[in-house]
């Protein structure tokens, strides 16, 4: 296999990884506080990627995590993660999904106007018509709308600007303690929801068993993740994200029950559909 072969199955596999976390974190949020979910998430995340970090002989919290630039990039990811963990515990999951995969037009966006890239007429339009999309899937002011999923708007754009901070991280910073980083991130923000859920339950075994696994699932689709952007070539291995929502649908459809509509997948597809257009062509 070639490296970009083998760079977008780590990539499709840290999506799978990715969409079974999320179906975790909402099945065991059913049972205990979404904030103590992810309070332990966060927890493991940061005991894992700490004994990455000392296994290779480098410091897990740097004296860069605490620069200016993380502090921008925790913030915006603080956001995303705080909205669209929301957004998955209280809306369908294969929605909060498809949302959620309109982060890359954010970021071309956001690349043009902070960062003066050059971007094309071409590649405007088709992030129009991604963000069309959104709309199409929220449906505004239409029988079916649900103020909810306005959640999950705030999580993308939560984690676009993470995505856009991350561009002006300190490079010395290695991948484990990027993830220390943003597993503290995690963990704080679960710290926050949970104290306005009114604090800590003791968890039976089985929702105790699927925070858990959530947090495993998390672990292994970052640790794919950062192995698929490390072995292709970034613009042939990152088209490759979009399946995470034929993941999502297919978690909601067999473990939730959920039934997209017609008007969900053509929102999904347009934004599926411009995003791997943008990422592919210049």
């Amino acid at each position: 296999m070639t490296a970009n072969q083998r760079g977008s199955l780590f990539m499709v596999a840290a999506m799978a990884g990715f969409a079974v976390e999320d179906m975790f974190i909402k099945s065991a949020a059913k049972a205990m506080p979404l904030g103590q979910v992810l309070a332990l998430m966060g927890a493991l995340g940061i005991l894992w990627f700490a004994l990455q970090s000392r296994r290779v002989g480098e410091p897990a919290f740097p004296a860069a995590l605490r620069s200016r630039t993380m502090l921008v990039r925790s913030s915006f990811e603080m956001v995303g993660r705080l909205f669209y963990s929301l957004a998955i515990a209280l809306t369908p999951i294969s929605v909060a999904s498809a949302i959620l995969q309109a982060t890359p037009l954010v970021v071309v966006a956001g690349a043009a106007l902070i960062f003066g890239e050059r971007v094309g007429l071409w590649r405007w339009a088709l992030t129009a018509l991604g963000f069309a999309g959104v709309l199409v899937i929220l449906r505004p002011g239409l029988e079916g709308f649900d103020a909810m999923a306005i959640l999950a708007v705030i999580g993308l754009l939560g984690f676009a600007g993470r995505d856009l901070a991350t561009r002006a991280a300190p490079p010395a910073l290695s991948n484990a303690q990027l993830g220390v980083a943003g597993f503290a991130v995690l963990g704080l923000s679960g710290l926050i929801i949970l104290g306005v859920q009114g604090g800590p339950v003791l968890p039976d075994a089985l929702p105790l068993a699927k925070a858990l696994a959530a947090a495993a699932f998390g672990i292994l689709g970052y640790s794919y993740l950062t192995r698929a952007m490390r072995t292709g070539e970034v613009s042939a291995v990152t088209p490759f994200r979009y399946t995470r929502l034929l993941f999502a649908l297919l978690v909601g459809v067999v473990v939730f029950g959920e039934r997209p509509d017609l008007t969900t997948l053509i929102g999904s597809a347009m934004i599926v559909g411009c995003g791997v257009l943008i990422l592919t062509r210049r």
